[in-house]
């Protein structure tokens, strides 16, 4: 069975002997992996942002932390 590279389009044969599959290369599969790091691939979230439930989230994580002995927030 034959599958395209993600990375380049370049055909990969899918058997043992293609240590990098679906990658043709390491060269791609850590391009792709880079690709990933800098968070160009992206899983999608379907999720709805309920907007005053993160803002009340939001202060809630504020007061905590203002409230700890962190000298981040005294200066």
């Amino acid at each position: 069975m034959k599958v395209k590279c993600p990375t380049c389009d370049k055909d990969v044969v899918w058997s043992a002997e293609s240590p990098f599959r679906p990658f043709c290369s390491e060269r791609c599969k850590l391009i792709d992996l880079g690709d990933w790091a800098a968070e160009n691939h992206r899983i999608p979230d379907k999720a709805p942002i309920d907007a005053a439930l993160s803002e009340e989230y939001l202060a809630e994580l504020e007061q905590e932390l203002i409230t700890q002995d962190n000298d981040f927030f005294k200066h």
